[in-house]
């Protein structure tokens, strides 16, 4: 499960982001940087308010990484009662000296380790949190105004991050100037955190104070533990971040996304040669997708295409394939994994043969289809390219 992390700078913040249905309350001061640390006695006031009715965090401040000064500070802000601890790795000083200094303190106290994905984050070390006792890591961005999260890394680098956490058995968190687009496709990432500041305020961003409806609106992308059980008692559109669709044999009208004229470089063919470099394919997508019953009037109401894109970058990022016809069924199988989705073509065209464009075309309904979990257990994607850009 998914779990929403909303950053706010108070009691009364905290009120608005637990009566949206926020899981995790992250105090935070957003006109003191990345991380802002609020005053402790802020902390232990929204602390009692949240009671027992929300897990809480607080972050540590922007602190150079100094061990003496970092232990420190997050003993005093653990101090004040909170759940969880996010401390950040910034550049510069011995992260790592801090990190072990902490071994002692992680056993008292849930410690979050943030990675920056905009100031070249030292993603190797992971092992060391884990051994040092903490309790997880998240990527987010340093510099609010430098882009968002995923102008920093590929989905293919975030499925590796959370792949590697999830190894070393630590909670994997993603934040990053995150808005409501961007939830369905890290969703299918599955990491245990999604946080949240900006997406939730009003239109003048991270600075203003938290809006309820935008909190809905976030929370309603991001079903709560045990959605897939409810159903019959929740709009499908709460659930369409997932994938859930209504029971079969419904009358429901169905609509065509479609992605056309992606062209990527791939390593794929059956010749020896074929494994030096890649070459360009071009991949066309139609999938038809379940609707909610409703008009469609923000993310919650759709299917994203790019869960369509990110599917075939996560493909084609999981090494060397030799057939088309393998690249082309994977794809179906992909996308078919996600319950609204009833059927789907997909055409896979290789442009550099020497021999006009070649490739194939597939269709594939649901009746037809294996079950697969996204992304299928049998595809080997691990890349570890994080923190590039393709």
């Amino acid at each position: 499960m998914t779990r929403m992390l909303a950053s706010v700078t108070g009691p009364d913040e905290a009120e608005i982001a637990l009566g949206g249905g926020a899981d995790i309350i992250d105090l935070k001061d957003p006109a003191r940087g990345a991380l802002g640390a609020v005053a402790p006695g802020v902390i232990r006031a929204t602390v009692a308010a949240i009671g027992g009715r929300g897990t809480s965090s607080a972050v540590a401040g922007d602190l150079p990484m100094q061990p003496g000064l970092v232990a420190a500070t997050v003993h005093e802000i653990a101090a004040c009662g909170v759940d969880y601890v996010k401390l950040g790795l910034f550049p510069g000083g011995d992260a790592a000296a801090c990190i072990r200094d902490l071994a002692a303190l992680a056993t008292r106290v849930r410690l979050i380790a943030v990675f920056f994905a905009d100031a070249s984050p030292d993603l190797s070390l992971l092992p060391l949190l884990a051994q040092s006792g903490f309790a997880g890591a998240m990527i987010d961005t340093h510099g609010k105004r430098a882009g968002r999260l995923l102008d920093h890394f590929t989905v293919s680098g975030l499925h590796a991050f959370v792949e590697d956490c999830h190894a070393a058995r630590l909670i994997a968190g993603l934040a990053g100037s995150l808005e409501a687009p961007d939830i369905p496709r890290l969703l299918v990432l599955a990491p245990d955190l999604l946080g949240f500041r900006g997406a939730l305020c009003g239109t003048g961003g991270r600075a203003e104070v938290l809006d309820p409806g935008r909190v809905q609106t976030v929370r309603g992308l991001i079903p709560p533990e045990g959605a897939a059980r409810e159903m019959h008692a929740v709009d499908y559109r709460l659930l369409a971040a997932r994938g859930y669709a209504p029971a079969a044999g419904e009358d429901v009208p169905v609509d065509r996304v479609f992605v056309d004229d992606l062209v990527l470089p791939v390593f794929i063919g059956a010749y020896a040669h074929e494994r030096a470099a890649p070459q360009r394919v071009r991949f066309a997508v139609d999938a038809w997708v379940m609707r909610t019953g409703r008009a469609a009037e923000d993310m919650r109401d759709v299917f994203s295409y790019d869960l369509i894109v990110d599917a075939i970058r996560l493909l084609v990022d999981s090494g060397h394939i030799a057939l088309v016809e393998t690249l082309a069924e994977r794809i179906a199988a992909m996308v078919l994994a996600h319950p609204r989705v009833t059927r789907v073509a997909v055409r896979v065209q290789k442009l550099e043969t020497g021999t006009g464009n070649v490739g194939v075309e597939i269709e594939r309904t649901r009746p037809a289809a294996r079950a697969v979990a996204w992304p299928p257990p049998s595809l080997p994607i691990t890349p570890r390219l994080a923190g590039t850009k393709s």
